[in-house]
């Protein structure tokens, strides 16, 4: 049975290599980079949309340079707030779905519990705000027809950099390392977000519009997490130079933007949706460095 039309924005990275490498087999895809389409040119959105007439549309293009956005605020609104809802239009234009991927920053991290989906915003950064006002404009939008995917402390094997790879360079190269063990979260694979993008695009009507939460199961601090990849990694095989990680609060480490302290998301209702729960992240850590220690470095 031939599957929806499914168009990809944000093909180069982590997550949208991983959507290409699940849905291609499944239905008929077309993936898109920047050089295809560069959300800042908001003009050529919709002639793009109207070009391909996809029924899904999944935007995993985003600008995620946390603290460089306090000082490109123009752009980062541009790409995270003005397209999301370009897109929205251009969906309803052409009678697609629209799953936009968003993110925990839009929480102020101050409880101690993990947040709903109807739980109060509030962004402390110019990235936070910048995807707050993206998911803004797709309900506006396209109040009927979208899926607002909130996702955290995503990693994946392709793509540009992230926590996990920045970690397998420096266990290579230094005897110890110094991690954040006051921000707590939940590490979340490509490979698994992108398998519960799929079946959110299978499940079709059966979908209400709305906001969900995705990540792995489980819970962790930056420290447990890079504690993790050194065990894991080690356990692997793989050479090693690291002999400790050492757990330091925040303020020891310090950056432009404020993290949130407590980003773990509650994910019962799409977990009721899609009938069972994520894999935890430290078997979804595991699958990830099995296949990217055997790439060559």
């Amino acid at each position: 049975m031939k599957g929806p039309q499914v168009l990809i924005l944000g093909a180069q990275g982590q997550l949208g290599q991983a959507l290409i490498h699940q849905l291609e087999p499944m239905m008929p895809t077309v993936a898109l980079g920047r050089a295809a389409l560069d959300l800042t040119q908001g003009d050529r959105i919709l002639p793009l949309v109207s070009q391909y007439q996809p029924t899904v549309i999944v935007n995993a293009a985003a600008y995620t340079a946390v603290d460089r956005a306090e000082t490109e605020s123009d752009l980062a609104h541009q790409v995270n707030a003005t397209a999301p809802g370009l897109l929205a239009e251009a969906a309803a234009a052409v009678g697609a779905r629209l799953i936009h991927l968003s993110t925990d920053y839009v929480f102020d991290g101050h409880r101690s519990r993990p947040w709903p989906e109807d739980a109060p915003t509030a962004p402390l950064s110019v990235y936070g705000r910048s995807k707050l006002a993206g998911e803004v404009a797709v309900r506006s939008h396209l109040p009927d027809h979208h899926l607002i995917l909130r996702t955290a402390w995503v990693y994946g094997a392709q793509g540009p950099g992230n926590f996990v790879k920045t970690m397998v360079r420096l266990v290579r190269e230094r005897p110890e390392l110094r991690v954040v063990a006051d921000q707590i979260g939940t590490p979340t694979w490509t490979g698994d977000l992108a398998a519960a993008i799929a079946r959110l695009i299978q499940l079709d009507a059966a979908v209400p519009p709305g906001t969900y939460h995705y990540t792995n199961s489980g819970v962790a601090s930056w420290y447990d997490f890079a504690v993790a990849i050194v065990e894991e990694a080690r356990a692997l095989g793989a050479p090693l130079q690291v002999e400790r990680v050492v757990p330091i609060p925040s303020e020891a480490y310090p950056t432009p933007v404020e993290r949130p302290a407590y980003s773990v998301l509650d994910c019962r209702k799409l977990t009721a949706l899609l009938g069972a729960p994520a894999p935890h992240w430290r078997q979804s850590l595991r699958t990830m460095l099995q296949h990217y220690l055997k790439e060559p470095s």
